[in-house]
C-alpha cells in the first residue's frame, strides 16, 4: 500500500475527498485509515482540523448518495456484483433496512463492511431519498469528526515518539541500503577476481 502520509502531503484535501468518495461507493480504500492519518496531520499543522472534517464529510455523503441512487435504480443486480452475498441474504440485508429504515442507515455508517453496503441497499429496498439523506448525514457528521480526532489524540498523545521512531527507522534504512551496497561491490570483486584467476 502506499505511504498515506506522503499522497495527502502532495495532494492534501483533494487526496482526502477522493479516496472518502471512493470507499463510500463501495470500492476498497484505506477511507478510515485515511481520515485517522489526516487527523494526525491536522495535529502537526499541516491541515486544518475544520477543513478535513468538511471535506470529509461532504464526500462521505456524495459518495453514499450516489451508491444510493445506483442501488435504486440497478437495486438486485449492482448489490449481487459488489457483494460476495447470495440472493437470499441480500434479501434478508433489504429487510433489516425496510424494517429499521434510517436508523439502519446510520448505524451501518459505525460498521466497515456495512458502510459501503448502505447506500445501494437504502435505495434497492425503497427507503425513501430524504430519509437516507438525513440519516447518512447524520451518520457521517458523528463518524467522521471522531476518526480524524482519532488521529489528532494519536498525535497529541503519542505525536513525539512516533517522529522519533520515523527518524529511527529511516537510519535503519540507511544503514540497511549501505550494507545491501556494500555486499554487491564485494560480490562484484569477488566474482572478478575469480573470473581473472580462470584466465
Amino acid at each position: 500500500m502506499p505511504d498515506l502520509t506522503q499522497i495527502i502531503n502532495t495532494w492534501g484535501y483533494a487526496a482526502i475527498a477522493l479516496i472518502v468518495l471512493l470507499g463510500n461507493l463501495g470500492l476498497p480504500v484505506p477511507e478510515e485509515t485515511v481520515l485517522t492519518v489526516s487527523g494526525y496531520l491536522a495535529w502537526q499543522g499541516q491541515l486544518r482540523f475544520p477543513a478535513v472534517v468538511t471535506v470529509s464529510i461532504v464526500s462521505a455523503v456524495t459518495g453514499d448518495n450516489l451508491a444510493y441512487w445506483l442501488g435504486r435504480r440497478y437495486g438486485q443486480r449492482l448489490l449481487a456484483r459488489v457483494t460476495a452475498a447470495t440472493p437470499a441474504r441480500i434479501e434478508r440485508m433489504q429487510r433489516l433496512v425496510r424494517r429499521y429504515g434510517a436508523l439502519a442507515v446510520f448505524m451501518a455508517r459505525f460498521v466497515a463492511g456495512l458502510r459501503f453496503m448502505a447506500g445501494p441497499l437504502a435505495g434497492s429496498a425503497g427507503l425513501g431519498p430524504m430519509r437516507f439523506f438525513v440519516a447518512n448525514l447524520l451518520g457521517a457528521i458523528v463518524y467522521v469528526p471522531t476518526m480524524v480526532g482519532m488521529g489528532y489524540a494519536i498525535g497529541y498523545g503519542l505525536g513525539d515518539r512516533i517522529d522519533q521512531l520515523r527518524r529511527a527507522a529511516g537510519r535503519a534504512e540507511g544503514i540497511v541500503l549501505l550494507a545491501l551496497a556494500l555486499a554487491a561491490v564485494i560480490a562484484w570483486i569477488v566474482v572478478a577476481r575469480r573470473a581473472r584467476s580462470r584466465e
